[in-house]
């Protein structure tokens, strides 16, 4: 079934294309309902035959939809109609993270701004039991309310939310993806993810680790073979800026942590990202207060 401008799915009136992925694709539209605007994501055709592949579509579904957080996209409903099987998602309006390093690096501030919202997203995500496993400046939208993370169509739904009949693994999980695939984009990828190993909520640091570094670099993307450098050591560390590289190491830092530490290594790795910034701020505070003391005391004298 074509979608073109003036289709209707449901309540839902397709306005115009947005983008199209490997497994979906994007439309704007309108709920008639509310009158709203909306996101569409549809399975594409060719995938709409394949019974594992709706039923993943459906479970993805599912799964975001118990993530409410300001810094992740809203999922609104689920349906199907004349065998295509939508999600229907918040519409926003913004630049990627990607297109914005596209025009030149990021202050550090605005690095650990955008930085803290990302991670603070993520945990939300954790805590419901659920791996992005794909965190990238791609996925991640620039709205005038902050850093929106899209795309968990390669999430992953970690122990405690598995299903009955998954192994018995130290860390139970339920794919939303195929097995025995290379899941992710590989210049954001960890090693287990390359190395078909379990992903966990470490997958996801080890990925903003790589975003941070580049939110300051003028490196777009990581070359190929750095994702065989070892995790504890970041492997675009050289080319990123010596202020930046304390920021980003921690991050890396937590492929040396147990999976039994892994919870709380990552909570300990937003507070310090956190802090870092408040101090940024108070220095930033203190230097503006001087600034204007001084220039009171030159005015008063002259």
């Amino acid at each position: 079934m074509a979608l073109t401008a003036g289709t209707r799915l449901g309540p839902y009136e397709i306005l115009s294309p947005i983008g199209k992925g490997g497994m979906g694709e994007v439309f704007k539209a309108k709920d008639t309902r509310l009158d709203r605007t909306v996101a569409i994501k549809v399975l594409l055709e060719h995938l709409a035959d394949s019974p594992e592949r709706k039923a993943r579509f459906e479970r993805e579904a599912k799964a975001i939809s118990q993530l409410n957080h300001p810094h992740i996209c809203t999922l609104y409903d689920v349906g199907e109609q004349d065998g295509v099987d939508y999600l229907v998602m918040e519409y926003i309006e913004g630049d990627t993270l990607a297109q914005r390093l596209k025009k030149g690096p990021l202050p550090l501030d605005k690095a650990l701004e955008y930085g803290i919202q990302i991670a603070d997203g993520l945990e939300a995500a954790h805590r419901a039991g659920i791996v992005h496993r794909d965190l990238k400046p791609g996925n991640a939208m620039l709205t005038k309310s902050g850093i929106k993370l899209l795309d968990f169509g390669l999430a992953k739904i970690l122990a405690g939310e598995a299903e009955a009949g998954t192994s018995d693994a130290p860390t139970q999980q339920r794919d939303l993806t195929q097995e025995q695939s290379i899941i992710g984009t590989l210049q954001y990828m960890a090693p287990e993810q390359l190395e078909h190993k379990p992903a966990d909520v470490r997958t996801d640091i080890f990925a903003l680790g790589v975003v941070l570094s580049y939110h300051e670099s003028r490196h777009s993307e990581r070359r190929h073979t750095d994702v065989y450098y070892p995790r504890t050591e970041l492997a675009c560390r050289a080319r990123t800026p010596r202020s930046h590289q304390k920021l980003t190491e921690s991050w890396t830092r937590a492929g040396c942590c147990s999976p039994q530490n892994e919870i709380s290594f990552e909570r300990d790795s937003y507070r310090r990202l956190h802090l870092s910034h408040r101090q940024r701020l108070a220095r930033r505070r203190c230097r503006l207060a001087r600034a204007s003391n001084s220039l009171a005391v030159c005015t008063g004298r002259s």
